[in-house]
């Protein structure tokens, strides 16, 4: 059984992924920092250790040096990012931002560990929708869909992945892009290498550049030493793109220069770098519509889209809607201590006739609501809430903190009418100032990746610091 070191200094986080990994059949130790976790154990005795980048006292980076023969997986935040690169460079060998979910942390675990001869077998029960480490990276260990739709993406990047070819992965937002990605990356032969995702949509357009390309000291106001940026990073890999649609157009010239040169020039460096990169990119925006409005580069489209992977959105998938909902029924019971779960007829029914304007990210979200909030062994219509109507749902008492029951109970029957995302727009704004991101994500049964990503898209800033 793999033995894994948790570092990090936040209780919360560090009980949280204890709990998911020994649930994922590891055997976990902890600690609040570098210096407790050498004097409470041997970091060189662990088959991973999973650290927060910023630790009171010494960096977890220090664990690298001090572990030299150990992986460590680095924590850090998107305001981070840049810090985790070079955590890269001293020697970690992989790096997750937060906040993360569940999927996330244990498809880096398993790709690590699978990389690591002496860390053993993996466990052999796999997430609902797979792991990186399954099956060399296959898409239908990754992904689940049994539908003629799915199986046709399973064929495509099962050809594509061994090659050098670009790839552009098309699909709405919540229809698995970045696991097809993954999928790509694992097949390939550059598997043993990085893949580096980056969220272009998450980064300032101010520091896009940056990010992507890397700057040296003093190429702008606060740029006190100079920095590696994420595509040089992955050279040797893959990087991967997402939401590329929403890349400036000076990145965007930048970019073009990589796929047909393949190279690149740090901001405000006038030295340019060969870096080996197969470029990965997704979006759920139509590039091609974008280039006659001048919004995206023509030649850059084009250079993109040698091949192209449509992920189809749940609707089209209804073969798979009930099955993809029993997998992750299973797994968020057994993650909650609710092994006995199932679905009422009325219930299937209704995730049958819901058109998935999330698609399988608002699946996962609905179940994990519904297990959550579920008081006895049957999940109902009124738990899913698929239309919002939920105003009638118990909440228990062990979810109500406080003065807190009233709120949610004001909140659930003034927002009876409203549709999930009108929902959770008035929920965060109502109760932002109060609650922490965590709180806010377990109120609405959510994780706090999804909470991010739902601000994200509706255009909602978070009003207060919530911590790392």
């Amino acid at each position: 059984m793999p033995r894994i070191l948790i570092v990090e200094d936040e209780e919360i986080i560090r009980s949280a992924v204890r709990k998911l990994l020994t649930h994922a059949g590891y055997e976990v130790a902890d600690a609040g920092s570098v210096e407790e976790a050498e004097e409470n154990h041997d970091p060189a005795q662990f088959d991973l250790i999973i650290s927060d980048l910023r630790l009171p006292g010494a960096p977890g980076t220090e664990l690298i040096r001090r572990a030299p023969d150990t992986p460590v997986l680095i924590m850090t935040s998107y305001a981070s990012l840049r810090s985790a690169v070079d955590s890269m460079k001293m020697g970690a060998v992989e790096y997750i931002a937060k906040p993360f979910d569940h999927d996330e942390m244990l498809e880096a675990v398993e790709s690590i560990l699978a990389r690591q001869p002496q860390a053993g077998k993996a466990p052999e029960e796999k997430t609902a929708r797979g792991t990186a480490a399954d099956t060399d990276g296959d898409p239908a260990s990754i992904m689940y869909g049994h539908c003629d739709a799915m199986q046709k993406v399973f064929t495509l990047i099962r050809k594509v992945a061994p090659t050098e070819t670009t790839v552009l992965i098309q699909g709405e937002s919540g229809t698995g892009k970045e696991l097809a990605a993954r999928a790509l990356h694992l097949m390939s032969p550059r598997a043993a290498n990085p893949l580096i995702s980056v969220n272009c949509a998450a980064i300032p357009e101010s520091l896009i550049e940056s990010e992507l390309f890397g700057h040296e000291k003093g190429s702008f106001t606060g740029a006190v030493s100079a920095r590696t940026g994420l595509i040089e990073a992955a050279d040797g890999g893959s990087l991967f793109l997402d939401e590329i649609g929403e890349l400036p157009a000076e990145a965007q010239a930048r970019l073009l220069r990589v796929l047909q040169e393949g190279e690149i020039r740090k901001v405000g460096s006038t030295q340019s770098r060969q870096v080996d990169v197969r470029m990965i990119a997704a979006t759920h925006r139509n590039l091609k519509a974008m280039t006659r409005t001048g919004e995206f580069r023509e030649d850059l489209f084009y250079r993109l889209n040698v091949m192209q992977v449509r992920i189809p959105p749940l609707r089209e998938r209804q073969a798979d809607i009930l099955g993809l909902a029993q997998r992750f029924l299973k797994r968020q019971g057994e993650k909650m201590g609710k092994p006995d779960l199932n679905l009422t007829p009325e219930a299937m029914r209704a995730l049958e006739r819901h058109r998935w304007p999330g698609n399988v990210r608002e699946l996962e979200n609905a179940i994990e609501r519904a297990t959550i909030l579920c008081d006895n062994d049957l999940i109902t219509p009124s738990l899913l809430d698929l239309d919002g109507e939920g105003g009638d749902v118990n909440i228990p008492d062990s979810l109500v903190e406080g003065n807190n029951e009233q709120t949610l109970s004001r909140d659930a029957e003034a927002t009876s009418d409203l549709s999930l995302e009108d929902y959770f727009q008035h929920f965060v704004l109502e109760n932002q100032d109060r609650m922490s991101e965590t709180e806010l994500a377990q109120k609405l049964g959510i994780s706090r990746k999804s909470l991010w990503e739902r601000r994200q898209r509706l255009g909602i800033p978070r009003k207060k610091s919530s911590g790392n």
